[in-house]
């Protein structure tokens, strides 16, 4: 087992140890301690390693897979959980081959904020983002066989980022290298495979260290089997340990954040919307497309994605296109400025806070494919649903053309010449008595009293058309006899 020191010298480190531990203890220096000195931080800006007596719990953050962006709120929940509760120290176990740059920004924010000691245990691999995290806890232990590095950013094809992408992580890793004490250019070589580490990297090659490469050099403190092991080395071989989980809330924001559910959720609310304007009143469609919409940009703001802008901006748009629809005719510059609004505020709430062409290109691809999505569902709804016998009953089947129209009363030819007295009067509408029969009539002329005779002219569309007669129907019975 290797336990490289480097910037003060072991004799250094023990005393300074056997000083703070008489200072707390009040007593004289226990004997030996100068060995256990041998595990010390390797620079002053390190915490000094917990005391095995403490009794409190280890907390254990698992960080497996690829690195997204709902695991950022999941480590920071583990390292404010493990601060209130006591605990000695907090164990990053990495086995991941890296992931999102701006996910793994906001982790190394929150280890370096941590109040208490963070260790990584690289179980297996700790590539890319991952060897970012390492290199911001407080000490790296490694797994044998295990491997760290490997960070230069890629785009969503596996090329290479821009070099403004690639200056941004060279400066992390240097920085978070010069925190504990390493060479800057190991870090560095890392990320940009043109640097050369003498002894360690030739220039061309991108630096990925071996375990024991990496505690040869100071990258890695230690080898360690196990996390027994691991707790041997940091002198608390009698604490317990508490391995945190991500609850269902942070499940379900790492779901929702996916990039295949995502391009779901907008094409659900948008279809939602659209649905809802075409009809009359507020029902189902609208409010599965308003939690769509809510579901997506409630889960990019808790990951730090979608801020207030980006939801002030997509209600902007929303009331735009409201008003195109419903209160200005036509399609101008209102429905245009609403789309290009919503659209914009869908694409903002899926890239970082530094965002590359490639991830804008990306978020835009994926607001695309939700929008061919939502066609492709309208079109289908139009054109198959309506023959479903499953959903017949939604949907009115039979028509009439445009000449023949819709008639709420039946046809009544049958009135045509007869002759009525009103019941009524008529202004112009009213009720007259044609042939033993109340119905309601229409005047073609001037308003007529009560009890006047009449006759009818014609019916067209339920509508009976009548006007003065010059007898009334019992003299035309007297007539008749």
């Amino acid at each position: 087992m290797k336990s490289p020191m480097t910037g003060l010298s072991a004799p250094v480190l023990a005393l300074g140890l056997a000083v703070v531990a008489a200072s707390a203890s009040g007593g004289p220096v226990p004997p030996g301690l100068g060995v256990g000195a041998v595990f010390a931080p390797s620079t002053p800006v390190a915490p000094s390693a917990p005391s095995a007596q403490s009794g409190a719990t280890v907390v254990r953050v698992p960080i497996s897979g690829t690195i997204e962006l709902g695991v950022a709120p999941f480590v920071a929940r583990a390292l404010s959980e493990a601060a209130e509760s006591g605990a000695p120290a907090v164990i990053i176990e990495l086995d991941t081959p890296g992931g999102r740059v701006d996910a793994a920004w906001k982790i190394i924010d929150d280890l370096r904020d941590a109040e208490v000691p963070t260790y990584a245990y690289v179980n297996r691999r700790a590539l890319s983002a991952g060897a970012m995290i390492a290199l911001a806890t407080d000490r790296i232990y490694m797994r044998p066989g295990s491997t760290i590095g490997a960070a230069t950013p890629v785009t969503g094809e596996g090329e290479k980022a821009p070099e403004k992408m690639v200056s941004a992580m060279r400066s992390e890793f240097r920085a978070l290298a010069e925190e504990r004490g390493l060479d800057p250019l190991v870090a560095e070589a890392m990320v940009d495979e043109s640097i050369e580490v003498p002894g360690v990297s030739e220039a061309g090659r991108l630096l990925t260290l071996t375990t024991d490469e990496a505690t040869a050099i100071g990258v890695a403190d230690a080898e360690v089997r196990d996390l027994i092991e691991l707790l041997e080395v940091t002198r608390l071989p009698a604490a317990p340990v508490r391995e945190i989980q991500p609850n269902w809330a942070e499940a379900i924001v790492r779901f929702l954040t996916n990039p295949a559910v995502a391009p779901l959720l907008l094409s659900l609310g948008f279809l939602g919307l659209i649905v809802e304007v075409r009809t009359p009143s507020f029902g189902v469609a609208g409010a599965v497309g308003l939690a769509s919409l809510a579901a997506f940009f409630g889960a990019h703001h808790l990951v730090h994605l979608a801020g207030i802008e980006e939801i002030l901006l997509f209600g902007a748009g929303a009331v735009l296109i409201a008003l195109e629809v419903l209160v200005i005719p036509g399609f101008g510059i209102a429905g245009i400025l609403g789309t290009v609004a919503v659209l914009g505020a869908a694409v903002m709430g899926m890239v970082g806070q530094v965002p590359t062409f490639d991830q804008v290109f990306n978020a835009a691809g994926l607001v695309s494919l939700s929008i061919i999505l939502v066609g492709v569902a309208g079109w289908a709804l139009v054109r198959h649903l309506p023959r479903s016998n499953r959903f017949s009953g939604l949907f009115l089947r039979d028509s009439t053309s445009r000449e023949t129209g819709y008639l709420s009363v039946p046809p009544r030819e049958d009135l045509v010449g007869e002759l009525g007295v009103t019941s009524t009067d008529l202004r112009p509408t009213g009720v007259a008595i044609i042939n033993d029969e109340r119905i309601h009539v229409v005047t073609e002329g001037p308003w007529l009293e009560a009890g006047t005779p009449i006759r009818v002219l014609e019916v067209a569309s339920g509508r009976v058309l009548v006007r003065r007669a010059k007898q009334s129907p019992e003299s035309e019975h007297r007539n008749e006899a």
